[in-house]
């Protein structure tokens, strides 16, 4: 697959306009393709192998909360990175997730071509679906390349999306303390 990637990147390298075999683009279609198999890695992954059975039995019923999660992911629409960072709470319910777990999800679904709203549901539904908890909350915060690089050129703009499930959605005094413990 690499090969046939690095085809095409030698492909839109002279489409448009330059000599892919100039010294500094010789090799730069093999890298372009390595970095793509790289940036969209989570294709191959799944939710069960990443976990690999790092849930644990506590006692603990009271929020959890990961917080600064870096993130880089790729705009499905443009194919230009959105970096952030991703915050998330839940509320165990006898079983607790691993703490690297909780990163692995977070870039098992970014490293996709993606939407931030998208990914937003996918990391709250999957820490739901592991931990089975009475509640997940999920906050993110990018910033767009397709925003800042091209188009309208914002280049203090960002994005925040969040995703509460269970008690997070349902209870007001749980998204609340979720919200203050994130934003301070």
């Amino acid at each position: 697959m690499t090969e046939e990637l690095a085809d095409n990147y030698r492909h839109i390298i002279a489409g448009l306009g330059e000599d892919p075999d100039r010294e500094g683009l010789r090799d730069t279609p093999k890298r372009a393709a390595k970095a793509m198999q790289f940036l969209t890695q989570g294709y191959g992954q799944t939710l069960e192998s990443l976990v690999n059975g790092a849930v644990f039995e506590s006692q603990t019923d009271e929020m959890v909360l990961i917080k600064d999660i870096e993130l880089y992911s790729m705009c499905e629409h443009h194919l230009l990175p959105f970096i952030g960072k991703c915050h998330i709470a839940y509320l165990p319910e006898g079983r607790v997730l691993g703490l690297s777990k909780f990163a692995r999800i977070v870039d098992m679904y970014a490293r996709r071509m993606q939407i931030q709203e998208n990914l937003t549901r996918q990391i709250a539904e999957a820490v739901q679906q592991v931990t089975q908890a009475r509640g997940v909350g999920v906050i993110i915060e990018a910033q767009h390349m397709c925003m800042m690089m091209r188009g309208v050129e914002k280049q203090n703009s960002s994005m925040k999306t969040s995703v509460m499930l269970g008690a997070f959605r349902n209870n007001l005094t749980t998204r609340q303390e979720f919200l203050t413990l994130v934003h301070g």
